[in-house]
């Protein structure tokens, strides 16, 4: 226990909190050091460093270039091979110190412009949900209705780790803005789209936008704000995700019912165009970490061929556990062959990532850090709690409380106002005592019990435990959620980050549409079972489809 407790020494880098001392994320000390700067180089030339208690003198760029310094000799191997010549510059990690913040007003109008991005991001996954019945009524395409949600998905999940590599080597700003174009191009197309197949492919180039944007605001935060400042304002990154996406089917609701359909897509272009300004006048850009290279030479440094592995291996998965048990049976040989042919592409992605090291999308230096395995996981099972209930919990207050789509959305608000409540204590208490596991712990304890808690509902559950259950979960939540993206902007040199941060997108994309598709197989399963039970002389099949 005191090993999980006790203050930093010089043998515990507070920069690696997760890896040597799994309490800690920023020990508010003052560490002097006198490494010499390598990169990823060899330990064996490092002199000790020593460590004193004045608080008050610590500066967090002081900290952050150690942070970055040490990060970038961290290894699990004895000896980490040098670089060669080719990669000399990209192994050697950016000094804080030598990273100029932009002044308190940009960076307040910066933050501002990148948490819009955000909550426009997380308000497209979820304002469809309400407006699917009249667009298929309009277009005729009850068949299509799969792919409206499964098209964004898809390539946001595809694209997210491939861009962030691609902003490892061009200056962030710049791809930033080019994803959010993107985003509103396909945002545009859906608002404008003739047919059924027009709005598809809009959703899908719009999911290959959002893959950037998500990975790239957290990435813009790192070079805005100084690392012991970041965790409050990650607090408000996780609060406008939380919050847009639960408010999205309601607002989707209100413009279906009171305008158009349409505007479920349009309200993203004025939104975002604001963002896109603000960034593109405002933000200074950074030099990529390669200058030197021609643009021929970056494109030759992407993992092709992993993301060739990678697309049809995400693809397979969530087509499976999508089709299977409603489309298909669970035994029939199109679902078989979607997941063995999951496993094969997997085991390739792998073997790419091992033997290409220098065009690897997930650099060894990122995946053999236990706080980036550990922060993966946590993510992926918050965002699976987390979509799982947003698209279940409204569907339980319209059938068994007989609540409108609208009002249905109305009492969810328990679960937004503590998840932003989480959010932003969270972040907080980080920012403060420099440990971030006890927030994560808090939130993975309080979230499961929560969601157990509301497995009790039934058509007999007054207000006060529908209420109280979902404020359980909902801090829980909040607390979890920001951890782990945190950690990869922690434990990482900075030009590592932007992997480290599209992992833990990535996870949370995947965990989302996963657990979605399998809540969808169970409530179904669940329903055709009772349908037989209560009716048999009923088709329930029909029904349910």
């Amino acid at each position: 226990m005191d090993q999980h407790h006790r203050s930093i020494s010089p043998a515990h880098n507070p920069a690696l909190a997760m890896d040597t001392d799994p309490a800690v994320l920023i020990q508010p000390q003052d560490i002097t050091s006198h490494q010499r700067p390598s990169g990823l180089t060899s330990h064996q030339n490092e002199e000790p460093s020593t460590t004193t208690s004045t608080v008050s003198t610590t500066k967090p760029e002081d900290l952050e270039a150690r942070a970055n310094s040490l990060a970038s000799t961290h290894s699990f191997t004895e000896k980490p091979p040098p670089p060669d010549d080719a990669n000399a510059l990209d192994e050697t990690p950016t000094s804080a110190s030598e990273f100029e913040y932009p002044p308190t007003s940009q960076r307040l109008v910066v933050i501002t412009a990148i948490l819009l991005a955000v909550f426009l991001i997380a308000l497209d996954r979820t304002i469809i949900a309400t407006a699917i019945p009249k667009m298929t009524d309009e277009f005729h395409s009850l068949d299509d209705i799969g792919w409206y949600g499964s098209a964004f998905m898809l390539t946001s999940s595809c694209f997210q780790l491939l861009i962030g590599r691609v902003y490892t080597f061009h200056s962030p700003k710049w791809v930033f803005l080019v994803m959010i174009f993107i985003f509103e191009v396909g945002s545009a197309l859906c608002g404008a789209a003739p047919s059924s197949t027009a709005f598809i492919v809009g959703r899908a180039i719009a999911g290959i936008g959002s893959a950037g944007v998500m990975a790239g605001a957290i990435i813009l935060m790192t070079m805005t704000i100084p690392l012991a400042k970041r965790p409050l304002y990650m607090g408000f990154f996780g609060a406008c995700f939380g919050l847009a996406s639960v408010v999205g089917p309601l607002l989707g609701g209100v413009f279906t019912t009171d305008v158009t359909w349409r505007w479920c897509f349009y309200i993203n272009l004025p939104i975002g165009a604001v963002s896109l300004v603000a960034i593109f006048f405002i933000l200074k850009p950074t030099p990529p970490s390669d200058p030197g290279r021609t643009l021929k030479e970056k494109l030759a440094r992407l993992d092709l061929l992993g993301e060739l592995c990678l697309f049809p291996c995400v693809i397979c998965l969530l087509l499976a556990l999508q089709w299977g048990g409603t489309t298909y049976a669970w035994n029939d040989g199109r679902i078989i062959a979607l997941f063995t042919l999951f496993g094969v592409l997997l085991i390739g992605f792998v073997l790419v990532q091992v033997f290409t090291q220098k065009t690897a999308t997930i650099q060894a230096s990122v995946i053999n850090n236990r706080s980036i395995v550990a922060g993966m996981w946590l993510t992926f099972c918050v965002a699976s709690a987390m979509m799982a209930l947003i698209y279940f919990l409204p569907t339980w207050f319209q059938a068994i409380k007989d609540k409108s789509a609208v009002k249905s959305g109305i009492d969810t608000i328990p679960m937004v106002l503590s998840l932003v409540v989480g959010n932003i204590a969270g972040g907080q208490i980080t920012g403060r005592i420099g440990y971030y596991n006890p927030q994560a712990l808090a939130g993975v304890i309080l979230m499961p019990i929560g969601a157990g808690l509301i497995t009790t509902f039934n058509e007999n559950t007054h207000s006060g435990k529908w209420i109280g259950y979902q404020i359980l979960f909902g801090l829980g939540l909040g607390l979890a959620m920001q951890q782990g993206p945190m950690a990869a902007q922690t434990v990482l040199a900075r030009r590592d980050v932007p992997v480290g941060v599209s992992l833990m997108m990535f996870m949370q994309q995947l965990g989302g549409a996963v657990f979605v598709s399998v809540g969808q197989n169970v409530f179904d399963t669940t329903l055709v079972r009772g349908l037989v039970t209560a009716l048999p002389d009923l088709r329930p099949g029909d029904i349910v489809n």
